[in-house]
């Protein structure tokens, strides 16, 4: 029998209007629920009987319980997890992006703490609750009999499960080695799941890249903190005249560098290793510029507290990187600090532009692509915040 977990008396508000969170001072935590194991999954009931479902649950977390299937008589064992799965594969199919994606977004599919990306027969994964840690047997073969990968990997590197009391780690679960590749906008990429940031792809930026490369045909373009040249090889094969791709990482860029030779694009793109900051800095001393600018920084507000600091350093990169780009041109700059409200980024970016003394006008303010969904109670899930802008 799953075991029933109790919700105190008039602190069941927010689980009844659908919130997928019960935090740990709305549910009575006496001997038996402490007892309970991190991960177990339980039945979450109010103490007016009414009950909503099953949860996976941990004593020694803030959120204590997450939603898992409102269906008390539900069943989380691996045919429970390939259904689940299943569902947000046809999803990703009917947006006919499946072999290329991120395939399980949390709670906005289901699957609360887990992440999962998908680089056709390689799959990576981020378990980031004590829940979905113990739960990864079932998973791994839920997605054995649903894709019948080649690989999987748990690049379990994120900080948030250290909240959880989980350790850091990257490791194969499923083969023997994880070399992968992604294709997008008819180019392929090779990326580095064992040591590459995140899953290895930021599939994120996806319409994002492709909104860019609508602009770059015959331009000069920048792309710092590049990654693995996402930007600026799309903008290339868009006929970009040249592209200037700045990055921190040597091995990024490598592997930037031979994802533009196996693409016949290494006469227009060239890689600068360097701080991006201060990089950028000395580009506006040197006087260079360019048509299009692109700005994806990796997050700057990793807590609440890093809020203040981190709207003026999202300023002050774009007030240089205004400067950077030439009259009638392009910048692209983008926030993955979900920390860091949209309104507030926004305002952070304009004053940039304004202290750069250039005018400006918006043509888009994006997010994440649909294969990033958000659930509607969790609008801070919702943390990929970029702005394209034309200055004058």
């Amino acid at each position: 029998m799953t075991p029933i977990l109790r919700l105190q008396p008039g602190r069941d508000r927010r689980v009844k209007s659908g919130h997928p969170w019960a935090f740990s001072n709305e549910i009575v935590m006496d001997a038996g629920a402490r007892a309970l194991p991190p991960g177990q999954a339980v039945r979450l009931e109010g103490d007016d009987g009414v009950k909503h479902g099953v949860w996976h649950f941990n004593p020694h977390s803030l959120i204590a319980a997450r939603a898992l299937d409102r269906d008390a008589a539900a069943t989380p064992d691996a045919a429970w997890f390939e259904a689940r799965i299943g569902a947000a594969l046809k999803l990703r199919e009917r947006l006919g992006i499946a072999r290329f994606c991120r395939l399980v977004h949390a709670e906005a599919d289901g699957l609360p703490g887990l992440i999962l990306d998908r680089f056709d027969d390689v799959l990576a994964l981020q378990a980031n609750t004590v829940g979905m840690e113990a739960a990864m047997p079932l998973i791994v073969e839920a997605l054995r009999r649903l894709l019948n990968p080649r690989s999987i990997l748990a690049r379990n590197d994120s900080a948030v499960r250290t909240l959880e009391g989980l350790p850091l780690e990257t490791r194969l679960l499923h083969g023997t080695e994880a070399r992968a590749r992604v294709e997008e906008g008819g180019l392929a990429f090779e990326v580095d799941l064992l040591a590459g940031q995140k899953t290895g792809w930021f599939f994120d930026q996806r319409e994002n890249r492709a909104r860019v490369a609508a602009l770059a045909s015959g331009a000069t373009l920048l792309d710092a903190f590049c990654h693995t040249g996402g930007f600026g090889l799309l903008a290339a094969q868009a006929g970009a005249r040249e592209v200037t791709l700045l990055d921190r990482s040597q091995p990024a860029l490598e592997l930037a560098m031979a994802s533009a030779a196996a693409n016949g694009v290494q006469g227009r793109v060239a890689a600068q290793k360097g701080e991006a900051l201060e990089t950028l800095e000395r580009m506006v001393g040197g006087q260079r510029r360019f048509d299009i600018v692109v700005a994806d920084p990796p997050a700057f507000a990793k807590s609440r507290k890093d809020i203040p600091a981190a709207l003026r350093a999202y300023q002050r990169l774009a007030r240089i990187c205004a400067q950077l780009v030439n009259p009638g041109g392009f910048l692209f700059i983008a926030s993955c600090s979900h920390h860091a409200a949209p309104l507030e980024f926004a305002a952070a970016v304009a004053e940039g532009v304004w202290k750069a003394r250039r005018e400006a006008r918006l043509l888009a303010s994006t997010g994440a692509g649909p294969d990033h969904p958000v659930h509607p109670m969790l609008p801070e899930s919702a943390y990929l915040k970029a702005q394209l802008l034309q200055l004058g």
